[in-house]
């Protein structure tokens, strides 16, 4: 696979840029001209090539800058990093997954060598050439968790399964949309769940609740989550909100079409071999508005999603404030007629 990386920020001067080939590639969330509030999960299955659910895990032309930044993130709060004791095992099992499916889906840019435990792991653009002792922890420059999480796009939640629920144990959480890794840990399913608008009520949780209980090894399961950021900002997180806070009010009629940024998470499940715990990788995508207006048929959807929405979901969603703003720069490309069924560009 031809990768052409590109060097940017997600902070600063954000100079994040979407190629034409990202743009089109981007999973866009939504499938109908109204939006209705759902679990939309689904089997993770390899999708169509050149899209971002060919591979299991995917990797786009933003790694380098996605890794530099999760390093700055690290280096300024570590606890965005976490691990509670018990979870050594599941540490070890997402290490092996994520390895695994990186190889051998771009074994152009990484490779993994094993013979029994001893593992040789090379990760071409981040320069990385370990060796290893599978289950060795004093043989990796962290722990495995964080090893691989600091060579790996998106967040990880890692959630033990037990008393009928599922429960935060690990993660590393760098680019969150507006919620705390260090708050939720040791959390239940439903506690970590608690701020979600209308969903409860509709009974969406507890659905999801035993779906993801019932994911089966080798059967990984997905669904999209989507948000607003002003600006290609990955960390909104709350400890930094001093940081971003604000930003919601420069979007302008004038500037908005390049500050509002939709926010989409592929999230997956996987079920764990040795721990049988479940691990949820949430991998972020960022879309400006300009670049969602150069695809016809999303412009066009967009301005229908965005003024069907509920008032309480756009709040918690992030764009109540500039919620009109959006819908009125969508409008000249609602032409009247009906788009084609499914989120592919055309």
């Amino acid at each position: 696979m031809d990768l052409k990386f590109t060097t940017e920020t997600y902070r600063d001067d954000f100079s994040f840029r979407n190629s034409p080939e990202a743009i089109r590639r981007y999973p866009f969330p939504f499938h109908a001209d109204s939006y209705m509030y759902a679990i939309n999960m689904e089997d993770h299955v390899a999708g169509k090539p050149g899209t971002a659910y060919e591979h299991p895990i995917d990797v786009d032309e933003h790694y380098i800058s996605e890794m530099a930044d999760r390093a700055l993130v690290l280096k300024e709060d570590p606890l965005r990093c976490q691990a509670l004791s018990h979870m050594m095992t599941a540490q070890w099992d997402t290490l092996e997954l994520l390895m695994i499916h990186q190889s051998i889906a771009y074994p152009d840019l990484f490779t993994l060598e094993r013979d029994k435990d001893k593992c040789h792991w090379i990760n071409r653009p981040l320069g990385i050439d370990d060796k290893f002792i599978f289950g060795d922890r004093s043989t990796l420059p962290y722990e495995p968790m964080e090893y691989i999480m600091r060579q790996s796009q998106g967040d990880f939640c890692i959630v033990d399964q037990r008393d009928n629920s599922l429960w935060m144990d690990a993660g590393m959480v760098t680019c969150q949309a507006d919620w705390s890794l260090d708050f939720d840990i040791g959390m239940s399913f439903m506690e970590w769940h608690a701020p979600v608008p209308m969903a409860h009520e509709l009974g969406i949780f507890d659905r999801a609740l035993k779906f993801l209980m019932n994911v089966q090894q080798g059967r990984p399961a997905r669904r999209l989550n989507w948000t607003m950021t002003v600006n290609p900002r990955l960390d909104t997180s709350p400890e930094n909100y001093h940081k971003w806070g604000s930003e919601k009010t420069t979007v302008t009629k004038e500037n908005i079409g390049a500050k509002l940024h939709l926010r989409c998470e592929l999230q997956s499940f996987w079920r764990l071999p040795r721990s049988n715990a479940l691990l949820f990788p949430i991998r972020q995508y960022l879309i400006s508005l300009n670049d969602i207006a150069t695809i016809p048929k999303w412009a066009c959807r967009m301005h229908r999603v965005l003024k069907t929405i509920p008032d309480p979901l756009a709040e918690y969603k992030g764009f109540s404030r500039n919620r009109q703003l959006a819908i009125d720069f969508f409008a000249p490309f609602d032409n009247g007629q009906e788009t084609t069924k499914g989120a592919d560009p055309e």
